[in-house]
């Protein structure tokens, strides 16, 4: 075993893809590194690849195989993409977890959720307080995104320095949180930094971004010119859009209602723990219904189409009473995640149905990313100069055109997607390793694995149908007919029968006439009953259902 010290990066999750960060830095002569994590987030499932999966989670294994040298596990900010799997995954791995006071705060309620202990979670101001962490000593630096007391992190070693930028847009003016600071980050910069791991999610975007401050005065415009109930939804998190919309509301004359859980949930912390002095005073939806609607102004969850969710139910009629009506305002102060297109558009149809007014974000007037774009991450790199570039959170695409954008001033990038190990130790970031990684499932209460089958199943029995067959084998030979149950397929197929009967009648046949080798084996019968199903099918109806065959065996 070499005893040369090395120092390595680990994509478990948000290097190839976007959301479900989980990141692993270790330092130390190899199989013998001492490590802490970066983030451990989710990300979420659709209908088409993983239905009826809950949330979607980063496969673990690898570092818990080695929890033993694993020092701390550091959360970059309160982002579900980021924090979201820490209640799920934490009992696994048992290091102690810091983050700033915000996201510490919704750590604990995610432990409490969990029934975990809570004193695992400690609290860290901003830098240049740091952790020391093993070899490593960690400082959270505020930056700007959308939602409070985000933070990159310092992270030192004996090999170097590494900026880790976490989520961060370049926002002099967030409203909440702290603005971008040139002057801090140029002092981070001043003993050098050798890696800068760095977000890349906006690299496509050709303009500088643009200020939280810009949206307000056209939202307090929109709300103040709507004839009747104004309803807008952006992301919860975002408590800094949350206030500018309330702000609006109240400009207007309107009482403010917020609406969803986690909407409430957001505001509470942020007032809780000190960062939001000055939201305007709020009333419940009960109250809400003795008001007349153009004086009211409501603020919902469910900005990505979430079925659930506030903006969702409204869609489909009413939420606690509360009803939306022709003439109407709608807004969607938010930018539709990719994949979420489809549900978004039925509850903007459903609006549309009922005469609603719906301002959504291509106009760009009412929203403004947490993201830096393309002209702000070149700024990064200047002010930093690192020895070498490593993107991460985006999909390949991102990372590899955020390479070049390095390369554009002379920085030398490499692309890291999930599994592939860096080692960061000399000049030039090296190839160490490949790491088999993947994604875990939490389904129901049960976590599962990506490749256990489970979802697969589920997903051909959805595409397919099922077909449940039983049988009854007294001494080795068939006592009466097979019977059928159908799940998921039509009655009636091309002959005109209904389609459980011709397939009782075909397995009965098949009983009839097979012989004894196969009547006494219940694994050949099984295989021979499921073809003979799964091919009068596909002849009755063109498919070719799960079929599961249940043999009761009875002796004399």
């Amino acid at each position: 075993m070499s005893k040369k010290n090395r120092l390595t990066y680990l994509p478990l999750g948000g290097a190839g893809e976007i959301g479900m960060n989980c990141y692993v830095y270790g330092y130390g002569p190899k199989g013998r590194e001492r490590f802490i994590i970066v983030d451990l987030g989710v990300t979420f499932p659709d209908m088409d690849t993983t239905p009826g999966v809950d949330l979607i989670l980063p496969d673990i294994a690898w570092i818990e195989e080695r929890k033993d040298r694993l020092d701390a596990i550091f959360i970059t900010h309160a982002h579900e993409d980021h924090i979201g799997a820490i209640g799920h995954l934490w009992g696994r791995l048992g290091a102690p977890i810091f983050a700033r006071a915000f996201t510490a705060h919704i750590a604990r309620l995610k432990f409490e959720e969990h029934g975990l202990d809570e004193l695992a979670i400690r609290t860290v101001d901003a830098w240049p307080e740091t952790v020391a962490a093993g070899p490593f000593s960690v400082g959270f630096v505020p930056v700007s995104h959308s939602i409070p007391e985000s933070s990159a992190l310092v992270i030192d070693a004996p090999a170097g320095r590494i900026v880790h930028t976490g989520d961060f847009k370049l926002d002099e003016t967030p409203g909440v949180g702290e603005p971008f600071d040139p002057a801090l980050w140029a002092e981070i910069a001043r003993p050098g930094v050798k890696a800068l791991v760095c977000d890349s999610t906006n690299v496509f975007s050709p303009h500088p971004g643009r200020s939280e401050a810009s949206v307000g005065p056209a939202i307090a415009e929109l709300v103040a010119n709507a004839p009747g109930m104004v309803v807008a939804t952006t992301f919860a998190s975002n408590i800094a859009r949350v206030r500018t919309l309330a702000e609006a509301g109240r400009a207007a004359g309107r009482s403010v209602v917020l609406l969803g859980r986690a909407m409430r949930r957001m505001i509470t912390a942020g007032v809780e723990v000190g960062i939001l002095t000055d939201f305007p005073p709020t009333i419940s939806p009960e109250s809400a219904t003795q008001i007349p609607r153009e004086n009211l102004m409501l603020l919902s969850t469910g900005s990505q189409g979430e079925r659930r969710a506030a903006t969702a139910q409204l869609s489909r009629g009413k939420y606690l009473g509360l009803t939306l009506k022709e003439g109407d305002l709608f807004l969607f102060s938010s930018k539709t995640i990719p994949g979420n297109e489809k549900s978004v558009g039925r509850i903007v149809n459903a609006f549309s149905e009922m005469g609603v007014d719906v301002v959504d974000d291509h106009t760009d007037k009412y929203h403004v990313s947490g993201h830096a774009n393309r002209p702000d991450l070149a700024r990064m790199h200047q002010i930093l100069k690192p020895q070498f570039l490593v993107p991460m959170h985006g999909e390949h695409r991102h990372l590899r055109e955020h390479v070049k954008l390095g390369a554009e001033s002379g920085l030398h990038g490499v692309i890291a997607p999930n599994g592939v190990m860096l080692d960061l130790s000399g000049n030039r970031p090296e190839v160490a390793e490949y790491v088999e990684t993947g994604r875990t499932y939490l389904d129901g209460r049960v976590q599962i694995g990506a490749l256990d089958g489970v979802v697969r199943d589920r997903i051909r029995m959805a595409l397919n149908g099922h077909v449940i067959v039983t049988l009854i084998v007294e001494n080795d030979e068939p006592l009466g007919d097979a019977w059928c149950e159908i799940m998921g397929l039509p009655e009636t197929g091309l002959s005109r029968a209904p389609l459980v009967e011709v397939l009782e009648q075909d397995a009965t046949q098949f009983l009839m006439r097979a012989d004894r080798k196969t009547l006494k084996d219940d694994d050949r019968l099984e295989e021979a009953i499921r073809r003979l199903v799964r091919k009068s099918a596909q002849n009755e109806i063109g498919k070719k259902p799960e079929v599961t065959v249940v043999i009761s065996r009875l002796t004399g």
